[in-house]
């Protein structure tokens, strides 16, 4: 009757032992294994954002913070890319030709994107770095033209950009939106700030 007492105890502290390492044991693991996610100022300094968009509706706009800056992902409807053709001629550098920073060829098209409906942009104006805001319905408005047809309108100074964040001629912003490197992991999913898979 002793023994088997003694076996008890033996059987209890053995447990409490091997759950208290197994405590331990995982305590320890999680910060080591956390260790190699991007800290905040890796991510701060351009790692890769993964974004889901496949909430993202036609004609909205999601904001994600990439080395710092906003970055802008757009949905754009069949009517807000109707609405680019025809105004190369009203654009000052409607192929995105102009070397400011760099262009990915994939940007380099009327859509300024990989696929025509999505538009990610860097949401920083190229003349002193405010902010422009969304003026995606079409008609007048007030700081805008008549035959306004959407697009972004920053309201420090009246740049105004297409729908495709290209910059109108005779505003003070240079060039167009920065458009940064990034590639589509699948449908619903873009990672920003790398476009090639390594």
């Amino acid at each position: 009757m002793s023994d088997n007492a003694v076996d008890q105890g033996k059987r209890t502290w053995l447990i409490a032992t091997s759950c208290a390492g197994a405590v331990g044991g995982v305590a320890t693991a999680v910060p080591f294994v956390s260790s190699f996610a991007p800290s905040e100022r890796a991510k701060a300094a351009g790692a890769p954002v993964e974004v889901d968009i496949s909430a993202l509706k036609p004609g909205e706009k999601m904001t994600v913070e990439w080395r710092g800056k906003p970055v802008w992902v757009v949905r754009r409807t069949p009517e807000q890319l109707a609405s680019l053709k025809g105004l190369d001629g009203q654009l000052a550098d409607p192929k995105s030709e102009r070397t400011a920073y760099p262009i990915p060829d994939y940007a380099k098209n009327e859509y300024r994107s990989i696929k025509p409906e999505v538009l990610v942009v860097v949401g920083v104006c190229t003349h002193l770095g405010c902010s422009p805001s969304d003026k995606f319905v079409a008609g007048p408005q007030p700081s805008l033209p008549d035959d306004w047809k959407g697009g972004f309108l920053c309201p420090c100074h009246g740049s105004t950009f297409d729908m495709s964040a290209r910059v109108f001629k005779n505003k003070p912003a240079p060039d167009n939106l920065e458009v940064p490197p990034h590639m589509y992991l699948s449908d619903a999913k873009l990672l920003i700030g790398e476009d090639k898979k390594a």
